[in-house]
């Protein structure tokens, strides 16, 4: 019989309530810190980090971790990865459920086109190289995974979510000890390089031209239409129109759930790897259930709008922050004392690498707006599109030109090219150099695509001469 006292019951909830106490710490830091408000690291990592500092200090004194003690039902440390596990997918697919209402010319198609490739390049040009460094390490450190650089562009391309996926599928099926913390730091490392790689990026800018001040403290301004449109559900009918928004969010996943338990049961061998991919599941349903609303619409059976893009926003914006949170605070310092200097030498080259490439294709395919483009754009590939977004800004507060919506829009081009990736990940532990070599032609290939423009150029035809 449960007791309403015992710690079974409060755990979660307390963990969770940690969770977002951290992100109005980091919050109020930020906002009297004048070094930490012009770093530009996003609220979520800096509270992340606090909760990591405060389960570092604490397991030194007390030799046991913070989040495995009974204030936490003795568990914390795997709620703490479930918590980022299900929030990317949440997160992700209520990003799929913003109503989208936008025609564009075929030079804006082009250009999300070539945003998706270069998405898509760059977990390439990361995986190879972070591949590379592993495998020369593994030579030297006994019993070192020697498929571990292939965490990098999960953690620094995709995230704190993809990094643990992927970490644990290498802890749980293929013994990498510490595979989880080791994808989550490098995810860490990833918003650190997105920061500092920003602002020396924003330095050398501001040398060349004024720059707007993306840093300021006014409330972004909404017209009544942003936040309710005419055709919708009203705000507060019946039933919230907040709660209806989190019904389909969480229907959906209900449904992820149902779809992969199936193809799971069907597909012994891929099982881990489907649970993987709970992200590009749940996003494919939610985009086939906007689909059938819309359908709906059309004929007139249903009468009103019931998705709301403002609000989801904000749910997406929530589960994405948590997930950062958690995902940081989730890392075990004590699992990686052997793996420091592999783990600071990919961060380094990671960010080198990403700098310079994403440099590259903003200058030679984004000539209108390279310094935008190249903004978001790293800052995406190196944290999350939240941070491509708190760069963009710096620069062009308004959204003027359209770095922005190149970076909502490329991912379903980026979904389609970057999809084989993710299987080739699964091939890394036991084939390293396959997967390397399979890797490096990708890169090609994904380039010869990328510069079509310029490597296949058409000459115009000069008159024959009378």
């Amino acid at each position: 019989m449960e007791n309403f006292w015992d710690s079974n019951v409060w755990g979660s909830l307390l963990l969770t309530a940690v969770l977002l106490i951290s992100l109005l710490c980091a919050n109020a830091l930020k906002k009297s810190i004048r070094l930490l408000r012009v770093s530009l690291i996003p609220t979520s990592v800096l509270g992340g980090m606090l909760l990591l500092i405060l389960a570092v200090v604490f397991e030194a004194i007390a030799k046991k971790p913070l989040f495995d003690t009974a204030f936490f039902n003795y568990n914390g440390s795997q709620t703490l990865e479930i918590i980022t596990y299900h929030c990317l997918a949440l997160g992700f697919i209520a990003t799929s459920f913003r109503p989208v209402q936008r025609k564009f010319t075929r030079k804006r198609n082009v250009e999300i086109l070539n945003t998706g490739v270069t998405t898509v390049a760059t977990y390439l040009l990361q995986g190879i190289v972070g591949m590379g460094i592993t495998m020369i390490a593994a030579l030297f450190i006994q019993d070192f995974f020697s498929a571990a650089g292939i965490l990098l562009p999960f953690g620094y391309g995709q995230g704190t979510g993809q990094a643990l996926n992927y970490g644990g599928i290498y802890e749980n099926d293929f013994g990498f000890v510490g595979g989880k913390s080791f994808g989550l730091t490098i995810a860490a490392l990833g918003f650190l390089s997105a920061s500092i790689g920003g602002v020396i990026y924003l330095n050398l800018m501001r040398r060349r031209r004024p720059l707007q001040n993306g840093q300021n403290d006014n409330p972004e301004i909404l017209s009544a239409e942003d936040v309710q449109k005419p055709d919708e559900i009203p705000m507060n009918g019946s039933i919230d129109k907040l709660t209806v928004q989190i019904a389909f969010v969480f229907g959906t996943y209900f449904l992820t759930y149902l779809v992969i338990l199936v193809l799971g049961n069907l597909i012994l061998s891929f099982r881990s790897i489907l649970y993987g991919f709970n992200f590009l599941v749940g996003v494919l349903l939610a985009t086939l259930i906007c689909l059938i609303l819309r359908a709906l619409r059309k004929k007139n059976i249903v009468k009103r709008q019931y998705l709301n893009n403002f609000l989801m926003n904000r749910i997406s914006g929530f589960f994405f922050d948590l997930m950062v949170v958690a995902g940081i605070a989730a890392i075990r310092i004590n699992v990686l004392k052997n793996y420091w200097v592999v783990i600071i030498i990919l961060g380094v080259v990671g960010a080198v690498i990403t700098y310079l490439y994403n440099r590259l294709v903003a200058k030679t395919l984004f000539p209108a707006y390279a310094e935008e483009q190249f903004l978001v754009m790293y800052g995406m590939l190196t944290g999350t599109a939240s941070t491509g977004i708190i760069l963009l800004r710096e620069v062009d507060v308004e959204f003027s030109t359209p770095a922005a919506d190149n970076l909502v829009f490329q991912n379903f081009p980026a979904m389609v090219f970057g999809f084989p990736m993710m299987l080739l990940a699964t091939l890394a532990p036991k084939e390293p150099l396959a997967t390397l070599l399979i890797l490096t032609l990708f890169f090609v290939a994904m380039n010869l695509l990328l510069f079509r423009s310029k490597i296949f150029r058409r000459h115009p035809k000069h008159p024959s001469s009378q």
